[in-house]
């Protein structure tokens, strides 16, 4: 075996010696490298060998496929440029012509909403607080008045881990909590940015994670008109000074009173179209004065203390100012989608 195998390295090196072209040298490989070559069959039949031949018989071939491949990648590396003198020198450049500029990255869609909506709330006077993603039970749902029985408990909308009573946030309200218990006694002027996540169907409308701001102001004094005036001071600083809005009448489990707050339709300009599915109007979030037990649960006394809270989704904000119709569009990762923005 050890015969037949020098004599094989002398036969291929002799080979090799004598190819000079890219596809020739790419044969040259599969037969010498390839499931029948004699280096594979060899490595494949050292069981049949006596035991005292096996070592050398395995040195050797490593030895030899060392030294081939070496050979190889020089003869390869020399036979690529010569293909590229070739091409230079058959189709020449025209060195003063400028290069091709380099695509610089931007800000992602979402990114650049929520930094928008961030920004305007801070000429507004409310500060930007951070809150974690993963959250207990008692955070996400307990302390917001969301009892056991809440449909948004379901393992269809939660992404619960396998640690007990430890969850992947459904919104950012667990932040209220946080806020308040950070800053208590004081009063609060706080928006809290940042990615929730649902069990969902992925749909056009709907993702398992998306970006959602929650606002939050508790203080002395504070009423529902407080809670109007300044949303509605913030729709028009993002929407346009003449846009008009709405609010009815919803339910959330941490909020009460609670509303939806609507703007007119800025495509056809409350006449109707399909943007607004004929109504006139654009829901763009909910929002409510802070429920007595939440506030309770954040350190502040609801009797002397009182405050509003709301939430948005970027996503949905962005989708109905660039008339974006499906939210995959956002994490697809489609350049010609995101270079649009």
């Amino acid at each position: 075996m050890i015969e037949q195998l020098n004599q094989f390295e002398g036969e291929s090196l002799a080979k090799l010696n004598a190819l000079n072209d890219s596809e020739s040298l790419k044969a040259w490989k599969g037969e010498v490298f390839g499931k029948t070559s004699l280096l594979s069959t060899a490595l494949g039949e050292l069981g049949k060998l006596p035991k005292e031949e096996r070592p050398l018989v395995g040195k050797r071939v490593n030895e030899i496929k060392q030294k081939l491949t070496a050979a190889f990648e020089e003869k390869d590396y020399a036979a690529k440029a010569a293909d590229l003198e070739k091409e230079l020198r058959s189709e020449p450049y025209d060195v003063t012509l400028p290069g091709r500029p380099v695509t610089r990255g931007r800000l992602h869609l979402i990114s650049q909403t929520v930094r928008e909506i961030c920004d305007v709330w801070a000429e507004m006077g409310f500060q930007v607080y951070r809150s974690r993603e993963v959250e207990t039970d008692e955070y996400n749902f307990e302390l917001l008045n969301i009892p056991k029985h809440h449909p948004a408990r379901d393992m269809q909308d939660t992404f619960y881990t396998t640690v007990p009573d430890v969850i992947l946030r459904t919104h950012t309200s667990p932040g209220q909590i946080h806020a308040m218990r950070e800053y208590y006694p004081d009063p609060i002027r706080v928006v809290l940015p940042g990615m929730v996540y649902r069990y969902e169907q992925i749909t056009a409308r709907s993702d398992i994670q998306f970006d959602q701001i929650e606002g939050l102001a508790v203080g002395k004094g504070i009423r529902m008109s407080d809670l109007k005036g300044t949303l509605t001071d913030f729709a028009r600083r993002i929407f346009g000074k003449g846009v008009r809005t709405r609010f009815r009448s919803d339910h959330f489990p941490f909020t009460e009173p609670s509303a939806e707050m609507d703007i007119e339709c800025f495509v056809c300009g409350g006449k109707g179209c399909a943007v607004c599915k004929r109504s006139g109007w654009l829901e763009i979030l909910g929002c409510g004065m802070v429920h007595p037990i939440v506030l309770k649960n954040g350190g502040y006394d609801p009797k002397v203390f009182s405050g509003f809270a709301f939430g948005m989704g970027p996503g949905r904000i962005a989708m109905l100012k660039y008339k974006i119709e499906d939210i995959r569009y956002f994490w697809g990762n489609d350049l010609r989608f995101l270079s649009q923005f």
